[in-house]
């Protein structure tokens, strides 16, 4: 490497900058093409000398040259490393927005011309099942039977078709021939006719035996590359049948109708579809859609992705030829960059402190308050002073106040409102309110009404000295417009006394599968049922959600009384009974 440096600094400044260039030129045109394959590995190593200033501006168009002459004479079949190595070595001596390695014009490789037979006197399609029928052969072990032979199509494949087929291989590789009116014609009656085909013939890998699907892929069969379509006439039906075959045939059709619709900057002006090419390729373009789907559902999984990828990075290609290949990298100037200001690195005691009453600093004044409030912050948060839930009463004293129609709060002005104090609420009940997991069938829009209902239901069992007693719903009113308020702590009779949520889960128990008649004395809607028995399976938790809902419904109205007379009216005397000992 030392002594190369050397060679290479003698060079330039005995020789000019283009004396390598013209030299390597000429000792890879006078020798066979093994040797070439040595001096290019020279070359390829030192990749990063040519890019330097010293050689790039003088040596890129000689270094281009000199590989185009080298893959002019090389074999693409036969020689195919080391043409990729040639096309690696350019990619990395150019960069992507490098002008002459742009098809700037968008101009179309016309030498790529797919041979067929063109002469239907030679054609042998139409022979083949003839000649087997002559025959007679039997069918072999591992050959596809009867069962297995693919349906007919309702098109016959003869050579009318296989020349229409590969016909329009001559419009994908020369699009500019739809513009012309004749050759558009053509194109449409050949495509139609294809993709009816396409959309009738049955894929082989459908029907395809256990058997064969090994070997493929055993032998690579998924991912078998040719350079070129194989146009032999007896392989005609085999290539209908193939996924692989008709993905790539679909593919250039989205690729062509991309190029008429696309606006491409050096089009000519003539070059303009009418409404009815439009129409067309617009039906034509579900078409091939729809047969994709179909095929990505037989073997690729992914190919509508993949299309939509390569259409994607076309048009993206596209746009920045148009734009006119701007370069890639953008370099900042100095002037925008902001200068880096240079810190000393604290030493330890600053963070740790010194002394045996060090603290720590955490780079903030109300961070280092919070840290040092311990010497052991784990087990300083496990204390007992920690705990910062409040009590029932605490909590929703406010909002019960609120509740009470006789302070006249507006619903805007009430605590429940607040979505802060509402996610709150919720934690606190799920911790401290049995309410909070009792079944309802009661719908509620908001958090807001939901807190609402749970306000009036603890405000009953809190106890008395809050400021208010019992919160009412406002529908039974005094004629003075008042709420009423019970009168005193008696314990409540009978016409008053609300059902406890344990004396239903005793109902509900003895219940079970018969709620089903009381559910008619309380009154309770076919609509309403029906949601019961869909909610849960388990007969006692249907008749606890029935009593629930009754309960959520009727408010202060459920009664005692009530459910006793409901009770005795559907034949349950012995269950009223006991809630009247109770």
């Amino acid at each position: 490497q030392a002594l190369r440096g050397v060679l290479v600094e003698q060079i330039v400044s005995i020789c000019s900058a283009t004396t390598p260039f013209v030299l390597l030129g000429d000792v890879l045109d006078c020798l066979p093409l093994d040797q070439c394959d040595k001096i290019f590995s020279f070359v390829e190593e030192n990749v990063s000398t040519w890019k330097s200033n010293s050689f790039y501006s003088a040596g890129k168009n000689y270094l281009l040259r000199m590989c185009n002459d080298l893959l002019r004479r090389l074999s693409k079949s036969q020689n195919t490393v080391f043409c990729g190595r040639i096309q690696l070595f350019l990619a990395r001596l150019f960069p992507l927005s490098e002008k002459s390695g742009l098809n700037l014009q968008s101009q179309f490789n016309l030498d790529n011309i797919t041979v067929f037979n063109k002469n239907e006197q030679e054609s042998t399609l139409g022979q083949q099942s003839t000649e087997v029928k002559e025959d007679g052969m039997e069918v072999e072990e591992g050959e596809m039977g009867d069962e297995e032979a693919p349906a007919p199509c309702s098109i016959p494949i003869d050579y009318n078709l296989y020349r229409k087929f590969w016909t329009l291989q001559d419009y994908f590789r020369n699009p500019v021939q739809c513009y012309d009116k004749f050759s558009w014609i053509t194109f449409v009656k050949y495509s139609d006719e294809t993709l009816a085909v396409f959309k009738s013939y049955k894929l082989d890998d459908t029907q395809a035996s256990k058997r064969k699907l090994e070997e493929m892929r055993t032998a690579g069969g998924e991912h078998v590359y040719f350079a070129k379509f194989l146009t032999s006439e007896k392989l005609m039906d085999l290539q209908l049948s193939d996924s692989n075959f008709r993905r790539h045939i679909l593919l250039q059709y989205l690729i062509l109708f991309q190029y008429l619709k696309g606006q491409v900057k050096f089009k000519s002006s003539n070059c303009v579809l009418n409404d009815d090419q439009t129409a067309w390729m617009e039906e034509t373009t579900k078409l091939v859609y729809q047969v994709s789907a179909f095929t990505a559902i037989c073997l690729f999984s992914s190919v509508l992705s993949y299309q939509q990828h390569i259409l994607n990075t076309e048009e993206n290609w596209n746009s920045w030829k148009n734009e006119g290949c701007p370069s890639f990298v953008k370099e900042r100037s100095s002037e925008t960059k902001p200068a880096r200001p240079s810190r000393k690195r604290p030493a330890p005691e600053d963070f740790l402190g010194k002394g045996p009453d060090r603290k720590i600093l955490m780079g903030n004044d109300e961070l280092t308050r919070l840290w040092n409030l311990n010497p052991d912050n784990m087990e300083a948060c496990k204390t007992d002073n920690r705990e910062f839930m409040p009590s029932l009463e605490d909590f929703f004293e406010e909002a019960i106040e609120q509740a009470d129609p006789t302070n006249m709060v507006e619903d805007e002005y009430k605590v429940v409102g607040n979505s802060n104090y509402g996610w709150r609420a919720l934690r606190l009940l799920s911790r401290r309110s049995p309410h909070f997991f009792q079944p309802t069938n009661q719908q509620f829009k908001s958090l807001a009404e939901y807190l609402e209902n749970m306000v009036i239901k603890l405000a009953k069992e809190l106890p008395k000295d809050l400021p208010s007693e019992e919160i009412k719903t406002g529908e039974e009113e005094d004629e003075n417009g008042d709420n009423l308020l019970k009168a005193s702590n008696d314990s409540p009779s009978i016409q008053s006394k609300l059902v406890t949520n344990s004396q239903m889960d005793e109902i509900a128990a003895k219940l079970g599968g018969q709620w089903r008649a009381l559910a008619d004395h309380l009154e309770m809607k076919a609509a309403e049922i029906r949601e019961i028995e869909s909610d849960s399976e388990d007969v006692e938790l249907q008749a606890k959600m029935l009593l629930v809902a009754w309960q959520d419904r009727e408010g202060p109205q459920a009664t005692m009384e009530c459910l006793i007379t409901a009770l005795n009216a559907a034949g349950f005397t012995s269950i009223a009974d006991g809630l009247s000992e109770t």
